[in-house]
């Protein structure tokens, strides 16, 4: 009975240390400056796109598709190194969401 009282107890340690590592990996992930700043620039390409589906020109299901590929790809990397992003991979994620803008810029018009 004791024994079995410890590996309950042990068990609940384990538990307790695995959820507050994820917790703090969480807001880690979001507070993360590289991470942030090219979440935030996403946010804004969907907002243009949705903001301008009537003036792309049909485009605007491939611009999405774009972006949902750059999304996953932030997610990949992040997942990859425990929350955050390189900032290798900040930058080629940025000159993927430029040429993302530029190309939404010039469907509009």
């Amino acid at each position: 009975m004791k024994i079995q009282k410890s590996i309950v107890s042990a068990l609940l340690l384990l538990s307790f240390c695995a959820s507050a590592a994820t917790f703090a990996e969480g807001r880690f992930e979001r507070n993360h400056p590289r991470r942030a700043e090219v979440l935030g620039r996403d946010r804004n390409l969907r907002q243009d796109i949705r903001s301008e589906h009537g003036n792309l020109h049909g485009q605007a299901g491939n611009l999405m598709a774009q972006d949902r590929r750059i999304q996953r790809q932030e997610r990949r990397d992040a997942r990859m190194n425990g929350g955050h992003i390189t900032g290798q991979e900040e930058r080629r994620l940025n000159r993927e969401q430029n040429r993302l803008h530029r190309e939404i810029r010039r469907d509009q018009h």
